[in-house]
């Protein structure tokens, strides 16, 4: 009889435990820049978290669940991750981990969850898996290798005949490496060198490296620049201009895809050809109603207005989680990760497969060309045309414009 009350206590308590455990929510963990160079973007991109929060909560949760988000600010600091996803395993206990925006934040952690053996949603970072080799880190961004970033860009310049290209980059990992990839393309390509200059990322004068390429008369200008850098260098080809012989300038500008830089430059963007991941006219299932619903929560946050660069990709890091999770039944890191290797996802920002490194198998990094941009008006950027699709060819509206200096004046 002892006995019996003992195992009816026992069933008893953990029927009480499994029914606690059904009423807490499952916590979705990460740390995000809110301040510092990246944290403008990372405002925005949590914007776009939390309305998958929300969203996926209208719906039930997962797993009877409601989901929770803890996001710290990394301030872009990469010396703080490591602390902060330590925070997140060990003290709040999170069940699924996301990675801040940018390589370099990331880049800390990744021996952290390798060692641990869990799952990371990669977000908008670069090759920070290539040694790492973690078989559970999946990357929302466009783009696989440094080719996929740059070769858009190359092979419009060849279509217009160009035969020598100059190169400016920042000097630091991330920049050096979408730059090396670059340089192999040109150099498979045939393309001359004629120009190569990395600078060091305190610099905010690029009058002298202008005028040197403008001395060099490439055929093309290939730059990989961080935000502050690409305004600056963009100010200073207004200001100096970069010579006749120029067909295309750009490539690799990180920052000229956020609403107040290319608000504050203005028809000083006019004629670059650059990367991206969304601009408007470009198809996918959602997308539209996606950011017309941000739009407005983003006036109340006081972020980035239109939200076409972080925000659609960080929502599909949500739409991914949901769909693996729904579909296993389960939160186990190992289950997760064989079921995204596996699948297909449907995302806003249109379907991703994965290769076996956990970046995409079929990158779609866009380079676009802008043209026709008047200053002060933002309204301009949601309009199809101002920034005209080069490649890839699925997504393509127009072909290039050349020289650069007649296009941008």
């Amino acid at each position: 009889m002892k006995f019996q009350k003992l195992l009816m206590a026992a069933v008893g308590a953990f029927a009480l435990s499994s029914a606690a455990l059904a009423q807490q929510p499952i916590k979705v963990g990460m740390s995000m820049p809110q301040t510092g160079s990246l944290g403008a973007g990372g405002k925005a991109a949590l914007v776009a978290l939390q309305m998958w929060v929300e969203d996926v909560n209208a719906k039930g949760g997962l797993l009877n669940r409601k989901v929770e988000l803890i996001a710290y600010d990394d301030q872009t600091n990469p010396a703080l991750t490591p602390a902060i996803y330590t925070k997140l395993l060990d003290i709040d206990k999170v069940d699924l981990l996301i990675a801040p925006y940018g390589t370099v934040p990331t880049a800390p952690i990744m021996p952290l969850v390798k060692q641990r053996d869990l799952l990371l949603m990669g977000n908008f970072s670069f090759q920070v898996n290539r040694t790492v080799k973690h078989d559970k880190w999946f990357n929302n961004s466009p783009w696989n290798d440094a080719s996929s970033w740059s070769d858009g860009f190359i092979l419009n310049a060849q279509k217009l005949g160009s035969k020598t290209i100059a190169f400016l980059a920042a000097d630091q990992e991330f920049a050096q490496n979408l730059a090396n990839g670059a340089r192999e393309l040109a150099k498979k390509a045939g393309l001359k060198t004629v120009y190569d200059q990395n600078y060091p990322p305190t610099t905010v004068d690029f009058s002298t490296m202008i005028r040197a390429i403008r001395s060099a008369k490439p055929d093309i200008v290939f730059v990989m620049s961080y935000p502050n850098d690409s305004v600056a260098i963009v100010r200073a080809v207004n200001e100096i201009g970069v010579g006749e012989s120029v067909k295309m300038f750009g490539g690799g500008m990180v920052g000229l895809q956020f609403t107040p830089i290319m608000s504050t430059l203005g028809s000083m963007l006019n004629g670059i050809v650059n990367y991206n991941s969304y601009v408007p006219g470009m198809k996918y299932p959602g997308i539209e109603d996606f950011l017309s619903r941000y739009a407005k929560k983003a006036v109340e946050a006081k972020v980035d207005p239109l939200g076409f660069y972080l925000p659609p990709f960080n929502y599909a890091i949500g739409q991914m989680l949901e769909q693996a999770i729904n579909a296993t039944k389960s939160l186990d890191h190992k289950v997760l990760a064989a079921y995204l290797h596996k699948n297909e996802m449907k995302t806003i920002v249109g379907p991703i497969r994965y290769g076996p490194d956990g970046e995409w198998a079929n990158p779609r990094v866009v380079q676009a060309q802008f043209r026709g941009i008047v200053d002060k008006d933002i309204e301009q950027f949601r309009q199809p045309g101002k920034q005209v699709v080069l490649s890839p060819d699925a997504y393509k509206t127009g072909d290039v414009m050349a020289p650069f200096e007649k296009v941008r004046k």
